[in-house]
């Protein structure tokens, strides 16, 4: 549970579950960053939030990222002189930069998935086969929440959700 203006409200037995599992997967993303070498995790974060939208301006990406415009514009300085991503004025507006993959940015991050990949199957490897697809499913479930939550957050409608107009 999240802290209250009270102060901070004592963890259950589900929050330290739920922490050990977040601490798992960013140890695997780590140690996949930590294989790719010479890209942060911020950088592949940038990436990855750049692969989803295709094309995205910078008040875009930091949206994406969470994090403020300037340091978005730092931090596509540096992924542009790496060759990871491309930068070039928007086609409906000179004001505006649009941003995208290169060839190397993409399979800069198809390698870091693959990394990744590699640590979580190596984790259920390690599970029964029933408990695997129990996993597999929790897993699934957890991240439908987690994207309806964003979309719910910024306001988009939720594909399929029985709460959307659409759905």
């Amino acid at each position: 549970m999240p802290p209250t203006q009270g102060g901070p409200v004592p963890r259950t037995a589900m929050d330290d579950d739920l922490l050990e599992a977040a601490r798992a997967v960013m140890r695997i993303s780590l140690q996949a960053a930590d294989q790719i070498g010479g890209v942060s995790v911020v950088q592949l974060r940038a990436l990855t939030v750049l692969d989803r939208e295709g094309t995205a301006n910078l008040a875009s990406l930091a949206e994406g990222m969470g994090v403020t415009v300037s340091t978005t514009s730092r931090l596509v300085d540096r992924l542009v002189a790496a060759g990871l991503v491309d930068r070039r004025t928007a086609t409906h507006t000179r004001r505006e930069i649009a941003l995208s993959l290169t060839a190397r940015g993409r399979s800069t991050l198809r390698r870091y998935d693959e990394l990744r990949l590699v640590g979580l199957h190596a984790c259920l490897d390690n599970l029964a086969a029933d408990t695997r697809e129990q996993a597999v499913a929790g897993l699934r479930a957890f991240g439908d929440a987690a994207a309806r939550a964003v979309r719910e957050d910024d306001g988009t409608e939720v594909p399929g959700d029985a709460t959307s107009s659409t759905g």
